[in-house]
């Protein structure tokens, strides 16, 4: 069985390829995913998520270009970490949604159409891991799509609400648009594999976090309403790696935030 391949760009569809960095941990599975976009025949590209600053990676990524473009999905330093440092080795600007890793050009916004590299991109907010989490729709021909997750959705196991910045019900908004996307939009993930179908992942997602706050209701039933994040990860969480018991802390703050309101 072969493990990661580190430093190989992975054509995945007609209009997207990822190269997987080599900082692989419980949170970031395998690493994290890179993704290099162009449309058949185009020089540039546009870079989703160049990922920490690791100048090895970073100068991999750089070596598919000319850059026309760097779009960040979210703060996260596997994610964005290296955004700076892979400007300078491009001359690329970076756009995100929060206006402090912006360089060289605007902030996203919602809604908004971003042309380069012969494709086209569609801002989705996606906020809920991460109150600047983005998605990006891409069309691909013919009846190929693609939406580009972030840490909203992963290409295997549930991602983290972050709290204090992530929150549990704008991360179910985000859900339920990801839901009403066209049936078989293929899922490029932030961390993981690609995955065939976005709204068949982002239902069951939906019905994972139902199950998890219906069991957080019941862990504060028999440790009172009161009751520390600790205590309700040790019971909702106790058949998962302890090693995992931190983020799911997070998710739990989230939760409890959730239930209990403002």
């Amino acid at each position: 069985m072969t493990g990661p391949a580190y430093g190989v760009l992975r054509p995945v569809t007609p209009l997207a390829s990822v190269l997987l960095a080599e900082n692989p941990s419980p949170m970031t599975l395998d690493g994290t995913n890179t993704w290099v976009l162009r449309a058949p025949g185009e020089e540039s590209c546009i870079v989703v998520d160049p990922g920490e600053e690791d100048e090895v990676h970073l100068r991999r990524v750089a070596a598919q270009g000319p850059v026309a473009l760097v779009l960040l999905t979210h703060r996260h330093h596997d994610h964005a970490g290296g955004a700076r440092r892979f400007a300078e080795l491009t001359g690329a600007p970076v756009r995100a949604l929060d206006p402090s890793l912006v360089l060289g050009s605007e902030a996203l916004g919602d809604g908004e159409v971003v042309p380069a590299a012969g494709v086209e991109l569609r801002v989705v907010a996606t906020p809920g891991h991460t109150s600047d989490s983005l998605s990006f729709l891409l069309d691909g021909p013919g009846a190929d799509q693609a939406v580009l997750t972030g840490d909203t959705i992963l290409g295997h196991g549930t991602t983290v609400i972050a709290h204090p910045d992530g929150a549990l019900g704008p991360y179910l908004d985000s859900l339920r648009r990801l839901a009403d996307l066209a049936p078989a939009t293929a899922v490029l993930p932030g961390h993981g594999p690609e995955l065939p179908d976005a709204p068949a992942v982002a239902t069951a997602y939906l019905a994972h976090r139902e199950e998890r706050l219906e069991q957080v209701r019941a862990a504060l039933g028999v440790l009172g309403e009161h009751a520390a994040p600790r205590q309700v990860v040790e019971v909702v969480y106790a058949d998962v790696d302890r090693v995992l018991w931190p983020a799911a802390e997070l998710s739990v703050r989230a939760q409890l935030d959730h239930l209990r309101g403002p």
